[in-house]
């Protein structure tokens, strides 16, 4: 069963299954056509093309579309397909296409386990936070968020899906991230997101 919901991107729209897509919290991003040689199922989503950027994770698809086309046009198209592949038994993803503990653009799947980066007591209370607090309601919105780095006071996290070239997402980093921090880990002074 799939269902759609709007996110506070308009060029995004998340696509909600009732099955785990992605295990262990794994976070597969795909920016081209050229990165899904090993998960045929978003080699698939981009043969509509206004389908720019595919994230998956856990229970969710977020697809990115082209500038110049209304969601409301290809929404039901969208979702009847989703429903179609994910209930013919086919494979999401080819063995090889593991989720990698790396942030760099370039990586066609990526995976990013917070934890393995924080070092410190502090970065692990901040993931703390993070998975806690702001996590949910990112992935609400059909993004993700990871930690990244913190020195001198300085918070760098990882914007994806969704989240990635949204226009309130500086409202996000500002009004929440930042204001938990001051009330809960006043040691972050500043919140600077990366988009990927």
């Amino acid at each position: 069963m799939i269902y759609a919901e709007v996110t506070p991107n308009p060029a995004t729209m998340k696509f909600v299954s009732n099955h785990i897509l992605a295990q262990n919290g794994s976070i597969y991003e795909f920016n081209s056509e050229d990165e899904t040689k090993l998960a045929p199922f978003a080699q698939r989503l981009f043969s509509f093309p206004f389908v720019s950027k595919v994230f998956i994770t856990q229970n969710f698809i977020t697809l990115t579309k082209i500038d110049g086309l209304e969601w409301d046009d290809v929404m039901l198209e969208l979702r009847e397909y989703i429903s179609n592949y994910l209930n013919s038994g086919n494979d999401l993803f080819l063995e090889g296409v593991d989720a990698k503990e790396d942030d760099n653009a370039e990586t066609s799947a990526t995976g990013i386990t917070d934890h393995s980066k924080a070092s410190t007591p502090i970065e692990e209370r901040i993931v703390e936070l993070l998975d806690e607090y702001i996590r949910p309601a990112v992935e609400g919105d059909g993004g993700a968020i990871h930690f990244k780095s913190f020195e001198e006071g300085k918070l760098n996290v990882v914007l994806k899906g969704a989240c990635s070239g949204c226009p309130s997402s500086s409202v996000t980093l500002k009004a929440g991230i930042k204001a938990l921090f001051d009330r809960m880990l006043p040691e972050v002074k500043e919140v600077v997101a990366e988009e990927l």
